[in-house]
């Protein structure tokens, strides 16, 4: 024991001369077991297992599994199964996973180089790509702080008025995820949310009995920016990476069809949106607001500390202005390329050989181009201003065509559609939110995209294999890998709230169950009706 530390201080050899007669031989082999427990602790910090754990399962599925003399779809198995568990383990990079189908798709036979590159670019990509670039472009000029400080002021009340509060912020936060992708919404808006709540107490310490009322609606303003970013995504193609898989596994699976439209997806995806927003609004006012909530908020917020913050932007510079009419003119681009079979759109113009990633890129190369009127020579964006791409997506998305295309190329989608024949002749009333719940469960414990990309190629088979329409179970599949409310671990969207430290695991099941349970619910009716007549499906 050591006299001026007051507690006894111990090496493994101590321990060793305390417990163990003293043999020069026992001490080496007690030194031996150390040195295999820190060599193991290292092996497992350095997520080697993690990384061996893809050839591994690899090289299994390739020496075991028997696919009736069809080596392509067994390796295509093997692949899948490196892949996937590269994902779900971070056993590298998001972005060097995803890549990986460049080397294992030529090295098993399964397609040829050049084919699995083209995957991961093409039109679809390039929709993403470009509103990833206008998103970096609006959070630049802090656009969306200004549209969520001006709503919210809007809807503020004075005094404050809780619902609608909420009603403001969750509603410019599902905007925006709109027409940008979900996760850089969410990022965005959180700590325009947080400078919200900065105002109000954190424990009962600092506002007594009305802290509690405070807290509770601070979860409800935090679980609201996380969810709504999930919902409002839902809406359109570009507002989630779950979207642009559907779309590319669609042209993929099924050229021959008519392909989903930014247009034609908005019309089934904004109401079902909006269901679910009602539903997350009522959830979030009933359960974290009272009668008290409105006067404990009135002490610490009102509607001119929020326009105190408005005032300190200033005006709208030209840049700013610039930027928005880019991202209008897209937008009406987008909803007008193709409208109905009586009034073509303007791709008719062009021999219907544009898309919706044609004008992305277009208006995005806009923004390289219009002076941003601060600096002579100053564009509106420079390429060191694009630093922030999230180029992870971009090559998930990719391996998720690739993975798509090589189900078809290997032959596995037809050795699906026989062993799932057994289920023809299922009411497809009862599979559509099956697929739902079955994609939905999967959604909570890997992102949404991976979820989406091992699940829609399963269900493109189904739908062939039972005789229905795809998109059947193909939406259902989607919508259901964007239903990750209970856990962090379902989106970047969650951890970004969870790490806030205001909610809880338990706020986000408590919350989040009854959202899962109304999207099940309204997919099971708009998608026979309303999806009939949008898709085609009649």
């Amino acid at each position: 024991m050591d006299p001026r530390r007051g507690y006894w201080e111990s090496s493994s050899e101590d321990v060793t001369r305390a417990l163990l007669p003293t043999h020069d031989e026992d001490r080496l082999t007690t030194t031996g077991e150390l040195s295999c427990w820190s060599g193991l602790r290292t092996l497992l910090a350095s997520k080697y297992l993690a990384v061996a754990s893809g050839p591994a399962a690899c090289a299994l599925i390739c020496a075991l599994v028997d696919l009736g003399g069809h080596p392509a779809a067994r390796n295509m198995l093997g692949v899948l199964a490196w892949v996937f568990l590269w994902w779900i383990t971070d056993a590298v990079p998001l972005a060097v996973a995803s890549m990986a189908p460049l080397f294992l798709f030529p090295a098993f036979g399964i397609s040829s180089s050049d084919a699995v590159a083209k995957a991961y670019m093409d039109d679809v990509i390039s929709l993403v790509l470009g509103s990833f670039i206008l998103a970096l472009a609006i959070e630049h000029y802090s656009i969306h702080r200004r549209l969520a400080l001006n709503i919210t002021a809007l809807f503020c009340g004075d005094p404050v008025k809780p619902h609608l509060l909420l009603l403001g912020i969750c509603g410019t936060t599902a905007f925006i995820s709109m027409w940008i992708h979900n996760t850089p919404c969410t990022v965005m808006m959180m700590p325009v949310a947080t400078g919200i709540l900065q105002r109000l107490p954190r424990d009962e310490l600092e506002g007594g009995w009305d802290a509690r009322v405070v807290q509770r609606f601070s979860k409800a303003v935090v679980l609201g920016v996380v969810y709504a970013s999930a919902i409002g995504g839902m809406a359109t193609l570009t507002g989630t990476g779950v979207n642009i898989i559907l779309v590319g596994m669609w042209s993929t699976y099924f050229p021959e069809q008519d392909p989903i439209t930014f247009s034609s997806w908005m019309c089934f995806g904004l109401p079902m949106a909006l269901i679910l927003f009602v539903a997350l609004w009522a959830t979030l006012w009933l359960m974290y607001c009272s009668k008290n909530t409105g006067r404990a908020l009135s002490a610490y917020l009102d509607r001119s500390h929020l326009r105190r913050e408005l005032s300190l932007l200033g005006p709208m510079a030209f840049a700013e202005k610039m930027v928005l009419a880019v991202f209008g003119g897209l937008i009406v681009l987008w909803m007008t390329r193709s409208l109905t079979d009586d009034i073509p759109g303007w791709a008719v113009l062009f021999d219907g050989k544009v898309g919706d990633g044609t004008v992305t890129i277009m208006m995005a190369t806009l923004l390289f181009i219009i002076p941003s009127g601060k600096n002579d020579g100053e564009k509106l964006m420079d390429w060191g201003k694009c630093r922030k791409l999230q180029w992870n997506i971009i090559l998930l998305l990719g391996a998720g065509f690739a993975i798509a295309d090589g189900f078809k190329a290997s032959g596995l989608t037809d050795i699906l559609s026989e062993g799932l024949g057994f289920l023809r002749g299922a009411p497809v009333l009862a599979i559509a939110p099956v697929a739902c719940v079955f994609s939905g469960l999967i959604t909570e414990f890997t992102s949404d995209d991976a979820t989406a990309t091992l699940v829609l190629p399963l269900l493109a088979e189904l739908g062939k294999s039972i005789g229905v329409h795809p998109l059947l179970l193909m939406v259902p599949g989607a919508v259901g890998a964007q239903l990750s409310y209970l856990l962090p671990t379902g989106s970047p969207g969650n951890v970004v709230g969870f790490s806030t430290g205001y909610i809880t695991i338990r706020d986000m099941v408590v919350t989040g169950m009854p959202l899962k349970i109304v999207g099940v619910a309204a997919l099971t009716i708009l998608l026979p009706t309303l999806g009939s007549l949008v898709f085609g499906m009649a």
